[in-house]
């Protein structure tokens, strides 16, 4: 399976603008620019997808080791944070914090948190993050 995104950039880093568009069409044309991505301008940026896509992996690898545990959660809900830091002469994503609420009726918090761990370190984009990755959780 592959999946692609493109990006259009014009103009220098800090005063050109840029497009983000998807494969699948969700993002089509874009903007992006260093007011997005460094300021509160409105648009989309890098470290925003990424948030975007670990919140969306990890919750989907839990749903799936959940199921195979014979375990329906009525809601798993899942904020990802990822950091921006200095490094050097540029930035790196120092790290993508995740904070998870969910429901899953039958299951105690032990089994919960080893399942729970399992999916964070287990999906695809927590594999591809070279950095560090948090989860705390709440069972409600």
């Amino acid at each position: 399976m592959n999946r692609s995104a493109s990006a259009v950039w014009h103009g220098t880093g800090r005063n050109g603008k840029g497009m983000l568009t998807t494969q699948s069409g969700v993002l089509d044309s874009t903007a992006y620019s260093f007011t997005t991505r460094f300021e509160d301008e409105k648009g989309t940026n890098p470290e925003e997808l990424i948030a975007a896509a670990h919140a969306g992996c990890f919750t989907m690898a839990l749903a799936f080791a959940l199921q195979a545990k014979d375990l329906t959660p009525t809601e798993l809900k899942t904020e990802a944070v990822v950091s921006l830091e200095k490094d050097g002469a540029g930035f790196k994503v120092a790290k993508s914090a995740l904070t998870l609420t969910a429901h899953v009726p039958g299951i105690s918090p032990e089994d919960f948190a080893a399942i729970a761990k399992g999916a964070k370190e287990g999906c695809p984009i927590s594999k591809l993050l070279n950095t560090e990755i948090t989860l705390d959780w709440s069972l409600v």
